[in-house]
């Protein structure tokens, strides 16, 4: 005899699927996963939309070097012909280097304000008083600045206005850029940005509050600013070492020994990481072996200039009175070009060319092929900081404590600092 045997509705179905799964109509259970699809979709779509970009655009420059990696590469091109477009006024030395967005330049001075130009007419938006010099240089995230001081401290600013939303205080000076870290919709955490500090520190600070995240022991100064590389901040501290930090957590992921004090901002590009120090030499370190790849060395200076990390060169300056170009492969030279005062100035490749300040009181248009001089305007003073470029313009403080915009040779020149 056969006996039927009552399948229980959890049991494995063979042939035709039931209708109710373990109670539940199919066709809404079906349903609910699709909207349950979508909906975290559309969430990621939206966190992604509402979080800033700090990448260099046409008619941006968001931060030092461009990017969060510190490329020090503008899109586009140059005018064929450059001029003096408009002169703005501080009370004191620059050496701060200026960032763009949405039609507006900012820049720090030694007049300890935090000063907003009007990008196409140079003239002021506001100024905002800090209580010490500037010398870092701001950075632009979503509608706020974020610039340190001189006397150690991080203050993030209402673009718009100038308002000073926070202050996080560290122990000793700020002189370079804070970088950008995103919202982690993994993790949940929110933005926040990293600053390094003569304290010795690498600090990690909520963007929106200016609440301690965590922070970073190096053992020395830290003069440079921390490239973002993948899940790691990236810096050269003046204890002779690359030192790689967890962005999650502030944890040392890996450190390299240079055996010389770095004063400038490393920059990266893949696994790569383009730094100078003390010991006059440019150095390429693979960040995932950490290792040093080549060294480029020509003469017995320093190298305080950040690197410009273009297609298959690098370019960048010395305290030897030269800008060099290194093969990037392999850090043989490609071209140098002579200057009448050291390069601390970090340059800038936009196209087929290159732009860069020097103590000489020059800056300079080069070739970036064969490193021929294209164009030179006189300041007078130093240029310590770096050019901006953004929308055909190239905008640089000095130690006159001017800003000077250049753009193409049709535009009307101005000079209105009020």
């Amino acid at each position: 005899m056969l006996h039927r045997t009552q399948s229980s509705p959890h049991a494995p179905w063979r042939g035709r699927a039931p209708d109710l799964y373990f109670g539940v109509p199919r066709r809404r259970v079906v349903t609910c996963l699709v909207l349950l699809c979508v909906c975290a979709a559309v969430a990621s779509a939206l966190s992604a939309a509402a979080a800033p970009t700090v990448e260099a655009a046409a008619d941006s420059w968001p931060t030092f070097r461009g990017n969060r990696q510190f490329q020090g590469v503008a899109p586009g091109t140059l005018p064929e012909s450059l001029q003096r477009a408009w002169i703005y006024e501080t009370k004191a030395p620059i050496r701060s280097s200026p960032v763009i967005r949405d039609g507006v330049v900012y820049v720090g001075s030694d007049d300890e304000h935090l000063h907003a130009i009007d990008a196409a007419r140079g003239t002021r938006r506001w100024a905002t008083p800090v209580g010490a010099p500037i010398e870092a240089p701001p950075l632009i995230a979503g509608d706020r600045i974020f610039v340190g001081t001189s006397d150690g401290e991080l203050l993030a600013l209402d673009a718009r206005t100038g308002a000073v939303a926070w202050r996080f205080a560290t122990e000793d000076r700020i002189v370079s850029s804070a970088n950008w870290i995103a919202p982690d919709p993994q993790t949940g955490a929110g933005p926040a940005v990293v600053v390094g500090s003569y304290d010795h520190h690498l600090y990690c600070v909520e963007a929106d509050s200016g609440r301690l995240r965590w922070k970073y022991a190096s053992n020395d100064f830290i003069n440079g600013a921390a490239a973002i590389a993948g899940s790691v901040a990236v810096f050269g501290g003046c204890d002779g070492h690359v030192h790689m930090v967890a962005l999650d957590g502030g944890a040392r992921r890996g450190s390299i020994e240079i055996g010389e004090p770095i004063a400038g901002t490393i920059a990266t590009s893949g696994d790569l990481g383009y730094v100078g120090h003390y010991g006059n030499q440019l150095v390429c370190i693979d960040l995932a072996k950490q290792e040093v790849v080549w060294t480029f060395q020509q003469r017995e200076f320093p190298v305080f200039s950040s690197p410009a990390i273009g297609r298959d060169r690098v370019v960048f300056g010395s305290r030897g009175r030269r800008v060099y170009c290194a093969d990037r492969t392999d850090g043989r030279l490609v071209w140098e070009f002579p200057t009448r005062g050291k390069v601390d100035s970090s340059p800038v490749i936009c196209g087929d060319r290159v732009v860069v300040g020097s103590d000489d009181g020059r800056l300079y248009v080069l070739r970036l092929d064969n490193g021929q001089e294209i164009w030179n305007y006189q300041v007078g003073e130093a240029i310590t900081g770096s050019p901006a470029v953004a929308g055909g313009r190239v905008v640089v403080g000095a130690e006159d404590g001017r800003v000077y915009a250049f753009a193409s040779a049709r535009n009307e020149e101005r000079a209105d600092g009020r």
